[in-house]
């Protein structure tokens, strides 16, 4: 089954948001500029940026995900690490190419054959391909405050108008749509959210 932005957003209701259960400190990044570059050809292709809005680049995925393997997730920072070089390596192998220099369609050809566990010079693709595919999510649809979903984008995408200690009667009535409530539940990291 190939993979499309529709089905990477609504496999998004069974993320569990593994950030918000440690703090993560702004400045502390876990991967070089190569595997950064790698890592976001990558989200690129599971959620693009199309008419429907932002993509995962846009969304601050790969700085949730790069604060994540800093932080709390820093004993799979090895596993991720070998993850990426094993995605280069798939790359080069099919097209004498970096992950990130492959056209939109062969990267695409590679994360479906990743997902499909067809990618024989890669033997745990399946499993990085997935759990790559749910960090994205988390850091698209996650508190701002973990370093993803940059200006709320990801909560405006699928209409979040943000935590709230309490609603009115009013926007209980649910005539309009509730006016978004631009704030982190733990405190902005900066003015834009993170």
């Amino acid at each position: 089954m190939p993979v499309t932005r529709r089905t990477v957003i609504a496999s998004a209701t069974f993320v569990p948001l593994a950030a918000l259960t440690t703090t993560i400190k702004a400045q502390e990044t876990a991967l070089t500029p190569a595997q950064r570059k790698t890592l976001e050809s990558f989200i690129d292709r599971l959620v693009p940026q199309d008419e429907n809005g932002p993509g995962a680049v846009e969304c601050g995925a790969a700085n949730y995900i790069d604060r994540a393997l800093a932080g709390a997730l820093v004993a799979e920072k090895a596993a991720f690490s070998e993850g990426l070089a094993g995605v280069e390596a798939l790359a080069r192998a099919a097209h004498n190419s970096g992950f990130a220099e492959l056209s939109a369609e062969q990267r695409d050809a590679l994360l479906t054959a990743m997902d499909n566990g067809t990618a024989n010079d890669f033997p745990n693709a399946r499993q990085f391909f997935n759990r790559v595919r749910r960090l994205t999510l988390e850091g698209m649809f996650s508190d701002p405050y973990y370093g993803g979903n940059r200006n709320f984008a990801g909560w405006d995408l699928i209409r979040y108008p943000g935590p709230r200690l309490a609603v009115s009667a009013e926007d209980q009535k649910m005539q309009s749509p509730p006016k978004p409530y631009r704030k982190s539940a733990y405190g902005a990291r900066d003015s834009r959210g993170h």
